[in-house]
């Protein structure tokens, strides 16, 4: 642990009433020997992942390393999984909010993760509230009380919690260190895992994670000397903790095996993050014609490089006897529409039914209404058993040209589909901006990931002036006036609304009409969260 004569990491957020209980002395020595341990390699990967990035704008393709081929031809397996994540068939997200929290652990789902990332907005209370809300739920204790009276508590056998810290890229700005921020990586991790490593372990279970933005097997190995470092300072066996790996960027797409082969003795798996998948293709290849793709709706799991990936993931994982967990149906339903909701579930099931067949052994889902349906899907394939494993698909022969494909059949960029990706990018921003990182938006569960497809389409679309189905092409001065229209519609429905419209769109407006692309919009956009 850190010595007492050390600088003391720096709290520049407000005091919270959790504060006291999760900001303790002795956990926030843990955050700072592993932001001193760490921090440094985190940074030079970073910068490595900008180097690739410029390799890419100069016409250079990804490929499966050379220098990597023995681990790829390797005859070599993970380490077995705890008894409580060998049956993962349905899996539901969340952020860590309180209610979200209770309702989700209790929703039937096999397993629960938690999330810091994509779903949460990252206000300072926010994080700190969040690291008390998973205090209580690994003691059981966690509850809530309604002014109305209504009291939400755990159930007697609810989910396996995993938790999903923030990527590699972002920071931590309200804890500082010499004046420099934090990674928030190694701080939610930090936090977690001093404060509930132990009462994991001694309640029967252990601590979970997801892992998520990984662009290479080295951005693992960083996590795996983190797992180990933490693992001995805290006298917590080795092995204690499992990772389950999102494979949500088009660069991870090729080192899975090399991933996998890091992490070993803490792989619990890894699972398909379709969304940010898709805007890492925008990301990566942003600069070149031959890789715009049509409306979002239209790249569904079927095209020929989503389902290359997928079905390449599934083969990796069970070469090697891990899990191969599916990716997010993202349908809320309605309350007020039974007709949306038959067609939606019925496409809900269509996507679980092909996952399932493709050996798929879990799958996601956002609200607790889809667990039946994911869950009676899975349970036809499955039976009894607790994965499909056994299901090599030794079939597949999938290469990098197969990964690059990123053809869609019939695909078009429509003006309902600027339009679409506009008001959900306005609406997304506008609930981030208050505090709301999981927002439903036209009976779909938008997180930082599905914003981040609407506007880099946005940025994509503008820039190499595509021209719409209907016939305008599409430049600024179009883009400008489509987003003044749907920003007042949005205006006049939420006129009473402590609304951050104005401020959204200004950022928005700021993210698709630069002439550089930003790599993600919660950068820019955590300058505004308190």
């Amino acid at each position: 642990m850190a010595s007492r004569t050390l600088a003391r990491p720096e709290i520049r957020g407000k005091l919270l009433p959790e504060s006291a209980r999760v900001l303790t002395p002795e956990a926030l020595d843990f955050v700072l020997v592993l932001q001193r341990e760490f921090n440094g390699r985190r940074e030079e990967l970073l910068r490595r992942r900008a180097q690739h990035l410029a390799e890419l704008r100069s016409g250079v393709l990804p490929d499966f390393l050379s220098a990597t081929e023995p681990v790829r031809r390797g005859d070599w397996r993970v380490a077995s999984v705890p008894p409580d994540l060998q049956d993962r068939r349905v899996e539901i997200t969340g952020p860590v909010d309180r209610k979200m929290m209770i309702n989700a652990l209790n929703s039937g789902a096999r397993v629960f993760m938690a999330d810091f990332e994509d779903a949460l907005s990252p206000t300072w209370a926010n994080v700190v509230a969040g690291q008390a809300n998973l205090q209580d739920a690994v003691r059981r204790t966690i509850e809530l009380r309604t002014p109305e009276g209504k009291v939400y508590r755990l159930a007697e056998r609810p989910a396996t919690l995993v938790v999903r810290p923030r990527g590699w890229h972002l920071l931590e700005k309200h804890v500082q260190v010499g004046g420099a921020a934090v990674s928030a990586s190694l701080f939610d991790f930090g936090l977690y895992f001093f404060h509930n490593a132990r009462e994991l372990l001694d309640r029967g279970t252990g601590p979970y994670f997801y892992i998520p933005k990984l662009e290479s097997h080295l951005e693992a190995r960083l996590w795996k000397d983190v797992f180990l470092f933490a693992q001995d300072a805290l006298a917590i066996p080795r092995g204690s903790i499992r990772a389950t790996v999102l494979i949500e960027t088009i660069l991870a797409a090729f080192e899975m095996d090399e991933i996998l082969h890091e992490l070993r003795e803490h792989a619990a798996g890894l699972n398909a993050g379709r969304w940010d998948y898709i805007f890492s293709v925008i990301k990566k290849f942003h600069t070149r014609a031959e890789f715009v793709l049509p409306d979002r709706a239209q790249v569904s799991m079927t095209v020929p490089f989503m389902r290359a990936y997928t079905e390449l993931l599934v083969q990796t994982c069970h070469r090697r006897g891990t899990h191969a967990i599916g990716g997010m149906a993202a349908f809320v339903p309605s309350r007020r529409d039974p007709q949306l909701n038959e067609v939606a579930l019925a496409k809900v099931r269509e996507d679980k039914l092909r996952e399932s067949g493709d050996g798929f052994d879990g799958t996601w889902v956002a609200h607790p209404d889809l667990v039946p349906v994911a869950q009676e899907v899975f349970d036809a394939v499955l039976g009894t058993r607790p994965h499909q494993k056994e299901r090599l698909r030794d079939e597949l022969s999938i290469g990098a040209s197969q990964l690059l494909d990123i053809r869609v059949p019939g695909g078009r960029v429509t003006e309902a589909g600027v339009r679409n990706n506009i008001s959900v990018a306005l609406q997304y921003l506008d609930a981030w901006l208050r505090g709301t990182g999981a927002a439903a938006i036209f009976n779909l569960m938008e997180d930082a990931a599905t914003a981040e497809i609407a506007r880099a389409q946005l940025w994509q679309w503008t820039h190499h002036g595509v021209r719409l189905a209907e016939g305008p092409t599409l430049n600024p001065e179009l883009y400008r006036g489509l987003r003044q229209e749907e920003e007042r519609k949005l205006t006049a429905a939420h006129a009473n609304d402590d609304s951050r419209l104005r401020e959204a769109a200004a950022l928005l407006d700021e993210l698709v009409l630069r002439p550089d692309f930003a790599e993600f919009l919660t950068i820019p956009a955590y300058g505004l969260l308190e």
